[in-house]
């Protein structure tokens, strides 16, 4: 039977861990949507990686109180590698399908880049926010899809020098940054690899490039460039086909 999943933050569930409120999208679609009612069993996660079976005590039209029966093994287990896919700024709905695919293929975090190149630019800090939450919702929305109790962290956009910074701060992470040229390929990488890696950030560029400042940038700041075969991608499939791969190569994609 395929489980009915909702979502509820850690914060919802009382003290004990003896029940949960759904807050009022949760609830609407538990009445409205699927019509349960009282007594019918349901599965909620917690968006950390817990997962309780649970069944409908009350139900209202914008609050729904569940009693827990028992934690749950989630229906699907988190990959081991903890990937953070950096992909800079994309127009339209291409960065919502980087979001959504990243988040059904196990990626721990995505990370909006604003680069030199990219075709689109925030207005202020109030269109970042809608942003935010907009992919937010879509990384939600396919954690219930695809079975995962943890939900994708949606960071706040960050300048390309701020997050090339981050490779000297943390030293003990893999950093790769995906390029259309100057690279090598991602089996000579992996070879270099003393080990098989546990966390990595993976920088996919934007639809109008890398500028040669930024590749240099980053080699010197000691990422290594990535590039994958002779054809060149568009930046959301690049994102994804980038995620397939390293969840292969280090998580479980087997």
């Amino acid at each position: 039977m395929t489980r009915r999943r909702f979502y509820a933050p850690p914060s919802a569930f009382d003290s004990k861990l003896e029940s949960v409120m759904l807050a009022t999208d949760e609830a609407r679609h538990l009445r409205e949507v699927l019509r349960l009612k009282v007594g019918d069993e349901v599965h909620v996660f917690d968006g950390a990686g817990r997962e309780f079976r649970c069944s409908i005590e009350d139900s209202r039209r914008d609050s729904a109180r569940l009693k827990v029966v028992g934690e749950v093994t989630p229906a699907r287990p988190e990959s081991p590698l903890r990937l953070n896919l950096a992909v800079a700024l994309l127009k339209g709905e291409k960065f919502d399908l980087v979001v959504q695919k990243a988040t059904e293929l196990g990626v721990s975090k995505v990370t909006p880049v604003i680069t030199k190149l990219a075709d689109i630019r925030l207005r202020d800090e109030g269109d970042a926010a809608k942003r935010v939450a907009r992919w937010q919702r879509i990384a939600l929305e396919a954690t219930k899809q695809c079975g995962r109790a943890v939900v994708p962290q949606i960071t706040n956009p960050v300048s390309f020098a701020s997050l090339i910074n981050e490779a000297r701060d943390q030293p003990s992470s893999s950093y790769l940054m995906f390029s259309e040229r100057n690279g090598q390929s991602l089996n000579e990488a992996v070879s270099q690899l003393s080990a098989k890696p546990s966390e990595v950030t993976a920088m996919v560029g934007s639809e109008g490039g890398w500028a040669d400042e930024e590749l240099e940038t980053a080699r010197s700041a000691g990422w290594t460039i990535i590039t994958l075969g002779g054809r060149i991608l568009r930046a959301e499939t690049a994102a994804i086909v980038v995620a397939v791969l390293l969840q292969h190569l280090g998580g479980d994609l087997i």
